[in-house]
């Protein structure tokens, strides 16, 4: 018996290709230091990988890009 996988029922991409630019994008300004926290930039600079991918990802949902939803923060994680 072939055991049973988990995850997507289909293939294909999760992410599209339009959002890892996005993410690339915020990456390459965080290096650069102009990516800013905040809704008018006024929270500082972003020093964190992890919070310069969810801006990323962040800006590519508002652009319409093939992103999946954003957690719920009461559901747990396992």
């Amino acid at each position: 018996m072939a055991a049973k996988k988990r995850g997507r029922k289909s293939g294909g991409r999760k992410y599209g290709k339009a959002a890892s630019k996005r993410v690339e994008s915020a990456m390459r300004r965080r290096k650069h230091g102009t990516l800013k926290r905040g809704k008018s930039g006024h929270g500082g600079k972003v020093k964190s990988r992890k919070q310069a991918i969810a801006i990323g990802l962040s800006e590519a949902r508002k652009k319409g890009a093939k992103v999946p939803r954003k957690r719920s923060s009461s559901r747990k994680r396992s």
